[in-house]
């Protein structure tokens, strides 16, 4: 499993203990990680985003260490278009400098004729709010479709992740020491996000779930803030700091998930040396 003991102590310790989860799983559980991708561009066989990359580690270099908000929903995640307007206008208000992957709305309502009316010099797509990048250009970096997430969250300057919550995002941010907003979307990214907020204590989110009920902009403004620059930020950081610590120990030789992994390769081994003295030669 992708994990280590200090992240999911509770639950390893149920897979190896209750006898209700021993029958269903019946097999030993190892704990080998936290492993993540260090290079996306190599994994993904992208050569021609380099330029756009560029650019955006550029802007970060210029920017004050941890004061970066990184806000990515995944490969597969949206949001209605109420939802991208709220979002929009909750960073807006923030005034806190951001880097926003964005992607079309999942669903177009009635509301889209508001997007698209008036002159969209700015180059702003037509479903976020008219003139948005114009009045976040002092502050925020808006991205369509894909970039580098694992470059961008290794970059110093960045300093919290609003996240779907999805494991590999969330051990990415963990390693990187980074605090988050949780915003789970679909399948096990709501008992990431649980197990994030009220466990870990490592991240925020909102009253509701947002596939409930529309996140208004002045909660998401409240969020951005309190992971950014509030106290409970300071404490959000502190948590995941020590939780970084945790995996790094984790992982080094005589950590829970090195000696995990060695006891890994004994039982292949053994298994493999009953196996050949049961062959019939």
């Amino acid at each position: 499993m992708n994990t280590w003991e200090d992240a999911e102590t509770g639950s390893l310790k149920a897979l190896r203990e209750n006898d209700i989860l021993k029958a269903i799983v019946k097999s030993p559980v190892y704990p080998v990680g936290p492993l993540i991708r260090h290079d996306q561009q190599i994994i993904d066989g992208r050569s021609g985003d380099d330029d756009g990359n560029n650019s955006v580690l550029n802007w970060l270099d210029k920017q004050i260490p941890n004061s970066v908000l990184y806000i990515s929903f995944g490969s597969g995640g949206t949001l209605s278009s109420k939802q991208l307007t709220e979002l929009a206008f909750g960073l807006e208000l923030s005034h806190q400098k951001f880097i926003w992957v964005v992607r079309p709305p999942s669903e177009v309502g009635a509301d889209k004729s508001f997007f698209t009316t008036g002159n969209r010099g700015d180059n702003t797509p037509e479903y976020l709010p008219e003139g948005f990048l114009t009045r976040t250009k002092d502050f925020g970096l808006v991205i369509q479709m894909w970039t580098d997430q694992t470059r961008i969250l290794s970059h110093p300057s960045v300093g919290g992740f609003l996240t779907h919550c999805g494991w590999n995002s969330s051990i990415e941010s963990i390693t990187n020491g980074l605090p988050m907003i949780a915003w789970p979307l679909y399948a096990e990214q709501r008992q990431n996000a649980t197990m994030l907020t009220e466990e870990l204590r490592v991240a925020v989110r909102p009253k509701v779930l947002p596939t409930k009920k529309v996140v208004e902009r002045e909660e998401i403004e409240q969020l951005v803030r309190m992971v950014m620059q509030y106290k409970d930020g300071k404490e959000l950081k502190e948590n995941v700091k020590k939780l970084k610590m945790s995996a790094e120990k984790a992982l080094s030789v005589g950590g829970s998930s090195h000696d995990s992994m060695c006891q890994v390769l004994k039982d292949i081994e053994k298994r493999s040396i009953h196996g050949y003295k049961n062959i019939n030669v």
